[in-house]
């Protein structure tokens, strides 16, 4: 997704609804007058094409300022939060709702707040694009007819409500992107006295990729017996007779597909849907008996029977990367994200707690 793109879908927000309405219509009881002087602020205009359900009235949940917020737009941010309950009846992990429900009307009183501010500075959003944006929020639905009936679910069938709400989540951004993401740029030299202070954070390991066959004891290890008995010495003799089988079978094989393939098929460990596939494995995590292996190897050979943590597993090598310092050029575009990631949320944090210093909120 481009930042064009990314940058739609937050403003537009508010089409979530339309994936998410039937489980809000389901859950949520007869709803006051939603925030019509300040309306929600959009959520990812996702499934556009679905179904509309009217869409449920909603008791206040919290006042910013005077602002009311209402159940609907905090159920909107649980879902942005946590977007698999729609996977699950609409429902949260009992466990971490309270928590997925404070962090949503965090943010919804944020983003209140946030708006307020940038009302206070007489900020505005030129005609031209309040406009644009506007088209590319309908481009989100295939029909006309889908769009007039989301209009009618969401605002009454209002145009120059939903006009209003994409004019205040442009808002929003703006004033983040002044207060967050513009002051939160990192440049090459800071980025550069960060990696000279770290080096140990840029040492890359040395990995080894690889491919197993593996033949498993009888008993396995379980969260319910999590250190099982050894197998005895006649499971290990027919585990052997069977790793031998194993083994003539794999020293056919000449390529990736062809090792991948005959893991799938008999190999007893949990990579073989994954054609036995590890990727690359940092050599210090892998078992000293099948890392003594593999350093004798070259890409693409396939191992002897390796008898390690009571299995017989057959390795292919597929790659081998000595470990190294990655050089700054090579790290800079990662770091400065990551940097600069940091930055944003100190500055978010910074910025939450200077607007709420002296705004009146009531959570109800």
């Amino acid at each position: 997704m481009n930042q064009k793109t990314a940058s739609l879908a937050r403003i537009l927000a508010v089409v979530f609804l339309l994936a998410a309405g039937m489980l809000l219509a389901a859950a949520l009881p007869a709803q006051g007058e939603s925030r019509e002087a300040h309306p929600a602020h959009p959520r990812a205009a996702r499934n556009a094409g679905s179904e509309i359900p009217p869409q449920p009235r909603s008791k206040p949940v919290a006042r910013v300022n005077g602002a009311v917020l209402t159940e609907v737009d905090l159920l909107r941010e649980m879902y942005s939060i946590f977007p698999y309950a729609r996977q699950h009846n609409g429902s949260f992990p009992k466990v971490m709702e309270a928590d997925i429900r404070r962090g949503a009307l965090n943010m919804i009183e944020f983003e209140e707040l946030v708006y307020q501010e940038a009302v206070r500075r007489h900020m505005t959003i030129a005609p031209e694009r309040l406009a644009k944006a506007e088209r590319e929020f309908r481009q989100q639905f295939t029909t006309e007819h889908q769009y007039r009936e989301f209009l009618k679910s969401e605002t009454n069938g209002s145009v120059a409500e939903m006009r209003a709400r994409i004019a205040r989540s442009l808002l929003i951004e703006d004033l983040l992107k002044i207060e967050v993401t513009d002051k939160s740029r990192v440049s090459a030299a800071e980025a550069r006295a960060y990696y000279q202070k770290h080096p140990g954070q840029f040492q890359l390991p040395e990995t080894y990729a690889v491919q197993t066959i593996t033949i498993m004891p009888p008993v396995r290890a379980s969260r319910m017996q999590p250190n099982p008995p050894p197998p005895t010495a006649d499971q290990l003799t027919l585990m052997r007779a069977r790793a031998e089988a194993a083994l003539r079978q794999a020293q056919t094989t000449r390529t990736y597909e062809q090792f991948g393939t005959l893991a799938e098929k008999i190999s007893e460990d949990d990579y073989r849907v994954m054609m036995g596939d590890h990727k690359a494995v940092d050599a210090k995590e892998l078992p000293p008996e099948i890392l003594g292996a593999v350093s004798k190897m070259k890409p693409g050979q396939i191992s002897g029977l390796i008898h390690a943590e009571d299995a017989y597993s057959i390795v292919r090598l597929n790659g081998h990367t000595p470990g190294r310092m990655q050089p700054f050029d090579e790290a800079f575009g990662p770091l400065r994200g990551q940097l600069q990631g940091k930055k944003q949320e100190s500055l978010r944090h910074q910025l939450n707690i200077r607007l709420r210093k002296t705004a009146k909120i009531e959570e109800l």
